[in-house]
């Protein structure tokens, strides 16, 4: 049987359980399948590997498709602020008009 994307990204995790893109893929890969699975890489991420910008966007994304606005705006903040001292501001231009659209400030259409 050939092993499922899933099953090989398990596989990754366990051989190093720091690596910061393992991590990611796992939360991304459980996104359709098992939120709260999604959830707990995600938060890993957040916790252990701040730096990682990629993480924001999709877990305040997340968070706030939880119900869990106050963490979900609070992410979107840090990501904003992490993203900015590492130079990327094309992440934070992401995160930005996320965070605008999920707090109701989207009308840069007008």
């Amino acid at each position: 049987m050939t092993p499922t994307r899933l099953d090989q990204l398990l596989a990754f995790y366990k051989e190093d359980p720091t690596d910061a893109f393992t991590i990611y893929a796992l939360a991304t890969e459980y996104l359709n399948i098992d939120t709260q699975k999604s959830k707990e890489y995600y938060d890993l991420l957040l916790a252990e590997h701040p730096d990682y910008v990629g993480t924001y966007y999709h877990a305040a994304k997340l968070y706030g498709a939880l119900g869990q606005k106050d963490e979900a705006e609070k992410i979107y903040k840090k990501g904003m602020q992490v993203s900015r001292q590492a130079g990327n501001m094309h992440a934070f231009s992401e995160l930005q008009q996320a965070y605008n659209k999920f707090m109701g400030l989207d009308y840069e259409d007008d």
